[in-house]
């Protein structure tokens, strides 16, 4: 191994949760190390929105402006490796990376986020995060109004439908198959469902033109509302044993703190509600608990 230097804290993720926590924690006058791989899930998305002071600029960005601030802090460094292995209890932890560089450290955040699942169909990974959209607090004011569809097939599909429909009445729902829900339980009047195979998305550079189905027909469509399954982006926790929810997040407490002594957890690996100020404020919070916990310990 190439070196065995000891932290107070080493962060696991570097997008806008683990450096939120990390700049808390560099004006708390800790020794923090944050280890960050480079696959932020927004990576894909030109413009962050639902965020002020930053509504409508690149995550990028914004990240390398964090980024900047936070390395003005001495006691803060920036490793880009991926964490591979954790071992050890709360005070004396053990993690160790790809590029074989293994630390020391008392406590540890989990910023890691989670990796969506994308269908392998043409055109799906190219539209994602532009016009195949997730949420539509951070993008539906982009597409108010537009022909818009919602791609579901289970019953979360009525209040999917009810929350799209504030953003535009020109709605289309894609089931990709036979529906699995009580389609009269939707007002059939308003809202298009089409059950048809989809076969690829047609569009220009990650703008929507058409769905093209199986049976070769298309529906025009501006965007698209997708919430496919994920996984976590980083398997350590569960390797540990943190425990995760039924949905698949880590779970943790009101203070960011997983089912581990010593471990926390902060953004999108921890909550569905997947926003740059949600993750902000958790690893905000995070860094708090983490050094109130580490004050009490030395008392």
């Amino acid at each position: 191994m190439k070196n065995q230097k000891a932290f107070d804290v080493i962060i696991i993720g570097g997008s806008f949760a683990g450096l939120s926590a990390a700049m808390t924690l560099g004006r708390s006058l800790r020794s923090v190390l944050v280890i960050d791989s480079g696959q932020p899930c927004n990576r894909f998305t030109p413009h962050a929105h639902n965020l002020i002071t930053h509504d409508g600029k690149a995550p990028g960005s914004i990240k390398s402006e964090a980024e900047a601030q936070v390395l003005a802090y001495p006691t803060i460094s920036i490793l880009n490796d991926l964490a591979t292995e954790m071992t050890g209890e709360s005070g004396a932890f053990t993690v160790t990376t790809r590029q074989e560089h293994q630390f020391q450290t008392k406590k540890v955040i989990f910023a890691t986020g989670v990796k969506d699942l994308l269908p392998a169909i043409e055109g799906v990974e190219d539209c994602w995060g532009k016009t195949i959209l997730h949420c539509p607090y951070c993008h539906g004011y982009e597409v108010r109004g537009k022909r818009t569809g919602i791609w579901v097939n289970d019953d979360t599909v009525y209040d999917f439908y009810k929350l799209i429909a504030h953003w535009t009445d020109d709605l289309t729902i894609l089931t990709n198959g036979q529906p699995q829900f009580e389609v009269d339980q939707l007002p059939t009047s308003k809202v298009q469902i089409i059950d048809s195979k989809i076969q690829k998305l047609d569009h220009q550079n990650g703008a929507l033109q058409n769905v093209v189905f199986e049976n070769g027909k298309t529906h025009n469509l501006d965007a698209v509302y997708f919430r496919p399954p994920f996984e976590q982006h980083c398997k350590i926790p569960e390797t540990l044993g943190c425990k995760t929810t039924e949905a698949g997040h880590l779970e943790v407490t009101n203070f960011q703190q997983t089912s581990i002594h010593g471990i926390y957890a902060a953004g999108d690996c921890t909550t569905p509600m997947r926003s740059l100020a949600i993750a902000i404020s958790q690893g905000n919070l995070a860094a708090a608990m983490l050094n109130h916990e580490l004050i009490n310990e030395a008392a």
